[in-house]
């Protein structure tokens, strides 16, 4: 036998086994498998029957206001319709079915395996499936949320007006909001940490560089709401009075943190858009994106500016004239890199020669009815004109015209660009065509007239009209058009449908695309056979050999020495070499875990409170055998050899781990939602003559001490980390051991303030923002001691060692954002109370 023979069968049986260890489990443990490809098909698909069930109820609604005073729906109905209609558009499809394309190509894309936390991945999903039927299935039990999308308060507050359905809409996203935010520190965690040796992150595809941005602004959106969604809860709840304004509350507070959510939510909508259009672009015009550069600093611009516009929705609710000027600029202001992305993609098709095809088509047709929605933005950011089209069918033209333009639209391009890696077959041309024009037609006669609508003075939320004041005729054109765009997606959903089993397969990169995520076979579970050394942003066409190199296994971790899911982590910048890591498996716990945790949220919905505390036990004991089974394990040995003579550690901690990481992210937008939190506090405080109505406050006292208590158990974490590091176990031990009741004693001190003051929540908003802060603090407190009996257990188990510290490392890393958390509020409440 020949060496080249030889060397072909070894690449043959190294397939196989790597075939074998990533093989998707079936029957019941099918649907506990963490393979990324699995997932994001599964997400995918959950993300696309919402959008559909959302696109009924839009039909529903358009029937309801095709002719005058009509009695198809109910006025409640219709406010259960068209608030879940908004819901979901916005939370089940909107953002989920971008992290299902980011899970599905990302690590093909990175020249990865996997992504760095497959089960993290899993939990999400089933986290956002299960929080999405009990959302939307409230409605068939007319229990629906009927405020409106946006729940603004008072009338989302009062319980005769909306029932249970507001709490339903509150804890049920809350828990979707769990999802997102697990998706998005994977995707950042993936892109930072698991790309390919030689992927600089100036050679990121454009699709990951827009992934990152939007990871990082759900950690920082996202937040807000949560913490507006405590306050709300708590005040229908427990009747805490933070938006009544009797009791010192206000509603616009709900307002502030809503759209400091929602204005960045469009931007996380949006700019994943424009990704999936950054990548259909230059493999059309089969030439490299022109302006590179300019197009990543265009979508960090859009990124920061979309955090400056949210009161730009406010505009009608009495702000300063300051306030007005300022927003109004910025809302003009994010046009400007908004455009740059388009120009650019309009440079590289002049520079290229462009190749007709769907992706382009929908793709094309999304961003002329983006500009069209562009236009309209611009009109409304300006104040006077928002004064008189706040509230109409104008703006519902606008946001229509922005979100179908800038994300229907191109997801659909991105949805035909993609499908060949499912099943490589193509949908059809024939079909795709008339749908397309179906839907552009039916969109522009649906809601253009909108706005003629609204300049005429119809209303929002309106579920009838009288016919003399002339909107028939127009809402009989909108009415008509969706049925007809409706038409258009129903084609693409039976063009998926469709059996294709006796078509052909076509080629492995049936659009001659220069970028990774076309190097792998449809039919594989693994990211890439092997993981390349990347030279250039589209390494399929410059990098010539390429693909027959991966696929023999000619580059890193041709193999499984050991059995075991294995990818490599790279360093953040350069994206050189520094840990084979050992990704979890097949697993129950995700699935555990998610529907324990849904069963928390769903209890609480319904004050079930003994349910509320048995799921919330199962939950901790679900993630701590997670923890204990998937991320503390030791490896048998240091290092692995990944091939080309390259050996590299199975294990690190600190900032060289992906853990680390995960835990840093994670703990950023837990700091958002704390400071969300303490903005109610100084909202409340800057609104008021007398922020406290002569109430009693917490004191000094107890705050200090209790400041002071979590500071010497953070001193004596770091004791613990520096001894265990220095081999010192027993020293280790006792100092882990000694600050769990030092903890404990700062939550205690820290709730004892305005507990023995007799702060009472109900009567006040300045006592019940007081114990809001202080209860967020002590819940921190709390999660920090089971993190130091998770270390303790793990040092007497021999799995935490001076070398294998990474668990004491990231909860040390949870304590430094605990101290700061701690000193913050404690020291607010406690020494700031009644200064203006």
């Amino acid at each position: 036998m020949t060496n080249a023979a030889s060397s072909e069968r070894t690449a043959h049986v190294q397939e196989e086994e790597l075939r074998r260890v990533w093989a998707n489990p079936t029957g019941w443990r099918y649907w506990t498998s963490v393979n990324n490809t699995q997932i994001g098909l599964w997400y995918g698909s959950a993300a696309f029957i919402f959008m559909l069930f959302a696109g009924v109820l839009a039909l529903l609604v358009r029937l309801q206001l095709a002719v005058p005073d009509n009695d198809f729906l109910s006025a409640d109905m219709f406010n259960q319709a068209f608030t879940l209609h908004g819901t979901v558009m916005m939370f089940l499809f909107a953002v989920p079915i971008f992290e299902a394309v980011a899970i599905f190509v990302l690590p093909s894309m990175l020249g990865a395996r996997e992504l760095p936390f497959p089960r993290l991945s899993a939990f999400g999903f089933w986290s956002f499936a299960l929080g999405g039927v009990f959302v939307c299935g409230s409605i068939f039990f007319n229990a629906a949320p009927n405020s409106g999308w946006f729940m603004y308060p008072p009338l989302a507050t009062d319980k005769e007006y909306s029932g249970i359905g507001a709490d339903i809409w509150l804890l049920g996203l809350s828990f979707i909001e769990v999802a997102s935010i697990a998706a998005a520190v994977e995707i950042i965690v993936g892109i930072m940490k698991c790309r390919a040796p030689g992927m600089r992150i100036n050679m990121m595809p454009l699709f990951a560089w827009y992934l990152l941005i939007v990871g990082g602004m759900i950690l920082f959106a996202f937040p807000p709401l949560i913490a507006g969604d405590i306050l709300f809860e708590m005040e229908r709840m427990f009747d805490w009075p933070f938006f009544d304004a009797k009791r010192g509350g206000d509603p616009l507070l709900w307002q502030h943190l809503f759209w400091i959510f929602g204005h960045p939510e469009v931007y996380i909508i949006f700019l994943p858009a424009i990704a999936l259009m950054a990548m259909i672009v230059p493999t059309f015009a089969q030439r490299p994106i022109i302006g590179y550069s300019w197009i990543v600093l265009a979508a960090v611009g859009t990124g920061f500016l979309s955090f400056g516009l949210w009161v730009h929705h406010m505009f009608t609710t009495g702000l300063p004239q300051i306030s007005l000027a300022f927003f109004s600029a910025a809302s003009e202001a994010v046009a400007i890199p908004t455009g740059v992305q388009i120009f650019v993609f309009i440079a590289t098709m002049l520079a290229g020669r462009v190749i007709f095809s769907l992706p382009m088509l929908f793709g094309a047709g999304g961003l002329a009815i983006f500009v069209i929605g562009g236009l309209t933005g611009v009109m409304v950011a300006l104040a006077p004109f928002d004064w008189q089209a706040h509230d109409t069918y104008f703006v519902v033209a606008h946001l229509h015209y922005v979100l179908i333009g800038g994300m229907l639209f191109p997801v659909v391009a991105g949805i035909y660009y993609y499908y060949p890696l499912i099943n490589a077959r193509k949908l059809s041309d024939r079909l795709g065509k008339i749908a397309f024009w179906l839907m552009f037609i039916g969109f522009n006669v649906a809601f253009f007239p909108m706005h003629l609508t609204g300049l005429r003075g119809m209303p929002r939320r309106v579920f009838t009209y009288p016919a003399e004041v002339g909107w028939d005729l127009l809402n009989l054109i909108s009415t008509v058009g969706a049925f007809i765009f409706a038409t258009g997606v129903a084609l693409i959903v039976i063009d998926i449908l469709r059996p294709k089993h006796r078509e052909p397969k076509g080629k492995m990169n049936p659009w001659n695309a220069g970028t990774l995520e076309w190097i792998s076979e449809p039919e594989e579970n693994w990211g890439v056979r092997s993981i390349p050394i990347i030279r250039s942003r589209y390494p399929l066409w410059d990098q010539p050999g390429l693909i027959d190199d991966v696929n023999k296994g000619r580059f890193y971790l041709p193999d499984t020495q050991d059995g075991r899911r294995e990818t490599l982590v790279t360093s953040v910048l350069d994206a050189e070499p520094v840990q084979c890591l050992r990704v979890g498996g097949t697993s129950y716990l995700t699935i555990i875990s998610a529907l324990s945790l849904g069963g928390v949220f769903i209890a609480l919905t319904f004050h079930w409170w003994l349910l509320t505390v048995l799921c919330g036990i199962v939950t901790l004991g679900a993630i701590l055998i997670w923890l204990w089974t998937g991320t503390s394990e030791i490896p048998k040995r240091n290092e692995r050899d990944i091939g080309l003579g390259v050996t590299l550690p199975l294990y690190v901690s600190g900032p060289a781990s992906v853990g680390w990481w995960a835990m840093f992210i994670t703990m950023a937008g837990d700091g958002t939602a704390f400071a969300s939190l303490m903005f109610g506090y100084f909202f409340y405080w800057t609104i008021h003559p007398d922020f406290t109505a002569g109430l009693p406050g917490p004191g000094a006292g107890w705050p200090i001490v209790a400041v002071a208590l979590f500071a010497v158990a953070w001193l004596a974490m770091l004791l613990a980390r520096h001894a265990n590091a220095n081999d010192r176990v027993w020293m280790a031990r006792l100092s882990l051991l000694g600050s769990v009741p030092i903890t404990l004693a700062a939550c205690l001190a820290g709730l004892a303030g305005p507990y023995l003051h007799d702060m009472q929540p109900t009567v006040h908003v300045y006592p019940a923002i007081v114990w809001v802060i202080s209860l967020w603090t002590v819940l921190h407190g709390l999660v920090a001691i089971i993190m130091q009996l998770y270390c303790l257990a793990g040092s007497f188990a021999g799995r935490l060692t001076a070398s294998y510290d990474a668990d004491l490392r990231n909860v040390m890393l949870y304590w430094h954002f605990l101290m700061i958390t701690a000193m913050i509020s404690f020291g607010v409440l406690g020494l700031f109370p009644e200064v203006r």
